[in-house]
């Protein structure tokens, strides 16, 4: 078990695409660890809170070579016993943030743009700034500017500081739970073509799920030999829906760990555990299709684990079940099923189960 460590630099990230075809920027062993540093695409929000010459060198780097998505990834990372059919296993060791602060766009995307009848929000984007307390755990509300640069325009996105004069401070008080967390994760998908960072899949990417931050762990179906695992996206705080455009949005140090599992825990979709709960993913470009994924989903995962009927399953996510919203503005939208760990009490699900969380172990190779 060894640790490595990843910085961000031109030669490790990209922008707005995984490609499969790269090869890899660091080649590990299932069991070990990487502590990694992952960029935001939104420094030039506020690059005099949000952006140091580093950022601003890694910015002029990649934006000539910038893909369809909007996100700064870092990786691939490979994982040599990793085949396609296996299960990636990624826990979430530590987070850090190295600059305290963040910023949260009301984007074109974001739910009520532009159909919204309420003053002020119809048809604007405006960026909020937040510093965060890291003693309080919350994110403080500092002022509001509008964006300058529509939409599609090749500014937009924080390619280009931004410096808004306009700043208008918020009214005081309010605090946002922080909840460091991973918004893009995930593996090579299955495609030979470059695929862009923005929708997220069945191979995980920009999933933002706000619970898959230290202490958990996300399982991946793998695709492609070595996995090829990428990180990015980091959010500092945000809801379930992200229904603005944006999270809080800010500069992450992580330190993951990575195990292969082999037949013991094969998956469909992106399956999160927490200490309290399962949560699988569903993915659509429709929110009701997206809903109905993650109840296929967690049907098959039910039945799969536990040994049950597919009827009993479906029976005990509409009685036991909470299904929330992931994200709602990435093109296509997430939902996913929480299901809690204590819905079969006394009943160990069927695998090679190792003690901690009920996991299967890591397969050594």
């Amino acid at each position: 078990m060894a640790l490595y460590r990843l910085p961000a630099t031109p030669d490790t990230c990209q922008w707005g695409t995984f490609d499969g075809r790269l090869a890899p920027v660091l080649t590990i062993r299932s069991g070990d660890m990487v502590t990694m540093d992952c960029i935001t695409h939104r420094a030039g929000d506020a690059p005099d809170y949000l952006m140091t010459p580093a950022i601003r060198a890694l910015y002029d780097a990649l934006w000539p070579r910038k893909g369809p998505g909007a996100h700064i990834v870092t990786g691939p990372i490979a994982i040599e016993e990793a085949r396609a059919g296996d299960t990636l296993e990624v826990r979430f060791l530590a987070a850090d943030a190295p600059l305290l602060y963040g910023s949260n766009l009301a984007a074109a995307w974001g739910v009520l743009y532009p159909q919204s009848g309420i003053p002020g929000i119809s048809a604007r984007e405006y960026m909020t700034l937040y510093r965060i307390h890291l003693t309080a755990g919350v994110a403080e509300p500092l002022w509001q500017a509008d964006y300058p640069f529509p939409a599609g325009d090749p500014r937009h996105g924080g390619v280009i500081p931004v410096h808004m004069t306009e700043r208008k401070p918020v009214v005081p008080g309010a605090r946002v739970p922080l909840r460091f967390h991973l918004g893009i994760a995930g593996v090579a998908p299955d495609t030979a073509d470059p695929v862009s960072t923005t929708p997220p899949g069945v191979f995980g990417g920009n999933v933002d799920n706000r619970d898959f931050g230290v202490g958990t762990r996300m399982f991946y179906p793998i695709f492609t030999d070595q996995a090829l695992f990428w990180a990015g996206d980091p959010h500092l705080a945000e809801g379930d829906g992200e229904v603005s455009g944006t999270a809080v949005e800010g500069h992450l140090q992580v330190t993951l760990a990575f195990y292969v599992h082999k037949n013991s825990f094969p998956l469909r979709t992106p399956v999160l555990e927490t200490g309290s709960a399962w949560m699988v993913h569903g993915f659509h470009t429709d929110l009701n299709a997206a809903l109905t994924m993650a109840v296929e989903e967690a049907v098959h995962f039910l039945a799969d684990r536990w040994r049950i009927p597919m009827t009993e399953a479906y029976s005990l996510l509409s009685t036991a079940a909470d299904f929330r919203i992931t994200q709602a503005v990435n093109r296509v939208k997430g939902v996913h099923a929480v299901v809690r760990k204590d819905l079969f009490q006394g009943r160990s699900p069927h695998t090679n189960a190792a003690p901690e969380h009920g996991m299967p172990p890591a397969d050594r190779v």
